[in-house]
């Protein structure tokens, strides 16, 4: 397992991250138990970086990931968890209860300190109340020891800047950005570094897009988008290889970025998602899979207030 730097945070987190919504249900009804062992056997492989959210299954995950770490070293692994959603349509960023939120985690997670803990899709919030209230909460709680460093989470890019600007913060977490249709990331990465942000990488197969699995109602991919993952994934079949696999690699191929989240539930995908970054890389084919990406490259859709979407 390869290790990075994650910001100026002196943390060295795993190259893959495991992303426990699945222990919640996002994927489908999972046993506690094969949860558990999912999360034994990442830990096993060398990936020592956990991302969750009481949004996860309303509170599940974290309990599940909290009876799967109990019997592991604190020292062996790395948890970031999350405050502000808490529902579909449940937001609160408040002071009171972003610290409410953190002493729920502790209990759940059965830790006593969370290593990252970051307020969850603010686009969906007011920025200025992020700003002037939600992490000054937060910094109290890092004040009494209970979280280590401090980030934000969300799906425009359009959230960072004016965030940043205001207020120093230890990571930020993007997802569907890095990936083999949008990239757009990329052209934030000089940012964030000038900052000494780490950046955290999150959903390299867009959601379900980039895999063989049937694509599910909900996701809100444009056809145009949907059509050019199809013509993709059959590519990458016809040449003997999952689509899913050449995202992975391309997700986790710029050393920039410190660590790629990927939704593990079961130890299969454990050693599926190894297996991935292990194979070796077809440049010929990835050139190939770009290509048909390239008409609908970076499109993206809107996620949250309106106000907080449009360009970086």
């Amino acid at each position: 397992m390869e290790f990075r730097a994650l910001g100026k945070t002196g943390l060295s987190v795993s190259a893959l991250g495991l992303g426990a919504s699945p222990l919640g249900g996002a994927f489908g009804d999972l046993e506690a138990h094969e949860g558990i062992a999912a999360v034994h056997a990442a830990l096993d492989a060398g990936i020592n970086f956990i991302d969750v959210a009481p949004y996860y299954g309303l509170t599940r995950a974290e309990t599940v990931l909290g009876q799967a770490l109990a019997t592991r070293p604190r020292d062996s692994f790395l948890l970031a968890t999350k405050v502000g959603r808490y529902g579909a349509a449940d937001f609160d960023f408040s002071a009171a209860r972003v610290l409410a939120s953190i002493d729920e985690s502790l209990k759940r997670l059965q830790v006593e300190y969370i290593d990252l803990i970051q307020c969850h899709d603010i686009e969906f919030g007011d920025l200025n109340e992020i700003v002037e209230t939600t992490l000054p909460a937060l910094e109290q709680a890092r004040a009494m020891g209970k979280v280590r460093f401090l980030g934000i989470t969300g799906l425009p890019l359009a959230i960072y800047r004016p965030v940043l600007e205001r207020a120093p913060l230890d990571a930020i977490l993007s997802y569907c950005h890095y990936t083999l249709n949008d990239d757009s990331l990329a052209a934030q990465i000089p940012y964030f570094q000038r900052k000494n942000v780490g950046i955290i990488n999150a959903a390299p197969y867009a959601m379900g897009l980039l895999t063989e699995r049937p694509l599910p109602d909900w996701h809100p991919a444009p056809p145009a988008l949907r059509e050019a993952a199809r013509q993709a994934a059959d590519l990458c079949r016809r040449r003997g290889v999952s689509i899913s696999q050449i995202a992975l690699q391309f997700a986790c191929a710029n050393p920039v970025i410190a660590t790629t989240l990927v939704g593990i539930g079961s130890r299969d995908e454990v050693r599926q998602n190894l297996a991935a970054l292990s194979a070796v890389p077809d440049p010929e084919l990835l050139a190939e899979v770009r290509a048909l990406f390239a008409p609908v490259h970076n499109l993206t859709w809107p996620s949250g207030r309106p106000e907080n979407n449009g360009p970086a």
